[in-house]
């Protein structure tokens, strides 16, 4: 169903956005991290061994697009699921995943 406050070529311009801030490995990897609870940049990279340029460029987008909200403490900035929308999605895409994609994989295998 298309949303009717929004023009057509502006939604599937939304979606277009929505969707590629998922096709990156990096991002996928900081999503999932996140899941476990808030951090800050270091300890991402401490557990995700990539640049902390990388993960800074990554941040910065899933943030804009509302997918990790950002909280300064100190001089530290924690980042965290948006508890509203993405953490509950990505429950439901586990679920999606796990009885289609998944069959999918293993077959590929």
């Amino acid at each position: 169903m298309l949303n009717k406050t929004m023009p057509e070529k502006l939604l599937y311009s939304a979606y277009k956005l929505f969707f590629s801030t998922l096709t990156s490995n990096s991002r996928l990897k900081i999503i999932n991290l996140l899941r476990k609870g808030h951090m800050n940049v270091s300890e991402i990279q401490d557990k995700l061994k990539l640049e902390q340029s990388i993960i800074s460029h990554d941040l910065q987008r899933l943030r804009r697009c509302g997918f990790v909200i950002v909280e300064k403490k100190g001089k530290y900035r924690h980042y965290s699921l948006n508890e509203k929308t993405i953490k509950p999605l990505m429950s439901i895409i586990d679920k999606h995943m796990k009885e289609y994609c998944g069959k999918i994989v293993k077959r590929e295998r």
